[in-house]
C-alpha cells in the first residue's frame, strides 16, 4: 500500500472512493484500488451514474434484457444501478466484515426529485435496502428538512444511511439529532444497534468554490471557508457524540455516525490540489475522494497528522472574517443546498435521458 495512503488510514482516516461503474467492478478496478491503495468504501450519486452509463458498454447486455422484459426507463434505471452496488457491496464485502462493519461500504441514493418528500424517500429507502440485499449498503438521504425525519424512520428500522448534502452546522446538529432519535426508536422496538450504522456528508469544496467567488482575487480569506466550516463541524460531532444521550446508546452497542468529508476534489487551481484530506486529517472520519484526488494524496499528499483539534477558535475566526466582508454564512449554506439538489436532480435527468436512449438502440 502507498505510504501516503497509509498514513492517512493510520491517522484514522477511512478513504472511500467517489465513483463507481461496471466497468471499474468487471475489469478488477475497483479490487485492485481496494487492495494496493486502501479504498474501503464507495459512494455513488445520480452525476456518478449519468457518467458512467453515457460512456459505459458494459451495460448494454443488462439493458437488452431488461428491454425485452418490458421494464420502463424507471425500472431500467432502478435495476442497472442497484447491480453495480450489489456488485461493489460483494467486492467490499472482506473490508466489511474485517472491520466489524465501519468500513467496506457502498452507497446508493434516493431520486433527488425525492428530496422533499419525507414518505417518498421512507419508501425508496426501504425499497432500495430490499432490493440491494446486502449488508453494507449504505442509504444516501440528502439533509433537507424533509430528509430528517426520513432519516429517523430508516434508522429506527435498522437501515443504515449515509446523509448527504450537508452544508450548515446547523443542519449536522439536526441530522446528528435525527440519527439519535432513530437509534432510540430501534432500541425500543428491541433492534440490535450494533448493526445499524451511518455517515454524515459534509460538503467541502463548493463552499470554497461559493464564498471565493465573492471574494478579490488577493483576499487572504480566499480558501479558508471550507475547511473552518468542516473543522467547526468536527467540534459539533464530538459534542453530539460524546453527550449523556449518546453515552446511554452506545452502552446498548450503538455506533457513532462518523463525519465524511464529501466533494473533496479541489476546483481552484490556485489551492493544493490534496487540500481538503490533508488539512481534514483526523481520527473516526471519512474522505471519500474522486480517484483524481485519490492519485494526487498518494503522489504528494503530505499528512502529518491530526489538523482539526486546535483550529477551533481559529476557524471561527475565519467565519467572523467572511460576515465582516458582508459574506453571509447563513445565505451562503442554503444557496448551496438549493443548487446541489439542483445539481442531482440535473444529473438524474440527464440518467434517465441517457437510459431512454440505450433503451432505443437496446
Amino acid at each position: 500500500m502507498n505510504d501516503r495512503l497509509k498514513a492517512l488510514a493510520d491517522a484514522g482516516v477511512s478513504i472511500w472512493l467517489d465513483d463507481l461503474s461496471r466497468e471499474r467492478i468487471e475489469t478488477g478496478n475497483l479490487a485492485e484500488l481496494v487492495a494496493e491503495s486502501g479504498v474501503v468504501g464507495v459512494t455513488t450519486n445520480p452525476s456518478i451514474f449519468a457518467a458512467a452509463l453515457s460512456k459505459g458498454e458494459k451495460y448494454a447486455p443488462q439493458v437488452k434484457e431488461l428491454k425485452e422484459s418490458g421494464a420502463d426507463v424507471a425500472t431500467t434505471v432502478f435495476e442497472l444501478t442497484t447491480t453495480d452496488v450489489q456488485n461493489g457491496c460483494d467486492i467490499l464485502k472482506p473490508v466489511f466484515d474485517a472491520t466489524n462493519g465501519v468500513d467496506g461500504r457502498v452507497s446508493i441514493e434516493v431520486d433527488p426529485d425525492l428530496a422533499r418528500d419525507t414518505e417518498g424517500t421512507i419508501k425508496l429507502a426501504h425499497r432500495l435496502w430490499e432490493r440491494v440485499s446486502r449488508p453494507n449498503l449504505l442509504i444516501k438521504i440528502p439533509a433537507t428538512v424533509e430528509g430528517l425525519p426520513a432519516i429517523t424512520a430508516a434508522i429506527a428500522e435498522g437501515i443504515s444511511v449515509n446523509v448527504t448534502l450537508i452544508f450548515s452546522l446547523e443542519r449536522y446538529r439536526g441530522v446528528m439529532d435525527a440519527y439519535l432519535t432513530g437509534l432510540e426508536q430501534a432500541a425500543a422496538a428491541g433492534r440490535d444497534l450494533s448493526t445499524i450504522h451511518s455517515v454524515a456528508s459534509f460538503f467541502v469544496s463548493r463552499v470554497d468554490t461559493e464564498v471565493d467567488g465573492r471574494l478579490p482575487d488577493d483576499s487572504p480569506l480566499r480558501g479558508t471557508a471550507a475547511l473552518a466550516n468542516a473543522r467547526l463541524a468536527y467540534e459539533a460531532y464530538e459534542d453530539v457524540f460524546g453527550s449523556d444521550r449518546f453515552t446511554a446508546l452506545e452502552a446498548q452497542g450503538a455506533n457513532a455516525q462518523r463525519p465524511l468529508w464529501a466533494s473533496t476534489g479541489v476546483k481552484d487551481p490556485n489551492l493544493p490540489d490534496t487540500l481538503y484530506v490533508t488539512e481534514l486529517v483526523v481520527a473516526n472520519t471519512v474522505n471519500t475522494m474522486p480517484e483524481k484526488t485519490l492519485q494526487a494524496v498518494a503522489d504528494h499528499g503530505e499528512i502529518i497528522g491530526d489538523r482539526v483539534h486546535g483550529t477551533y477558535e481559529e476557524s471561527r475566526d475565519a467565519i467572523a472574517a467572511l460576515e465582516r466582508e458582508g459574506i453571509s454564512y447563513d445565505e451562503v449554506v442554503k444557496l448551496l443546498e438549493d443548487e446541489g439538489l439542483e445539481k442531482f436532480e440535473t444529473s438524474w435527468n440527464e440518467l434517465l435521458e441517457t437510459v431512454a436512449a440505450e433503451l432505443d438502440k437496446a
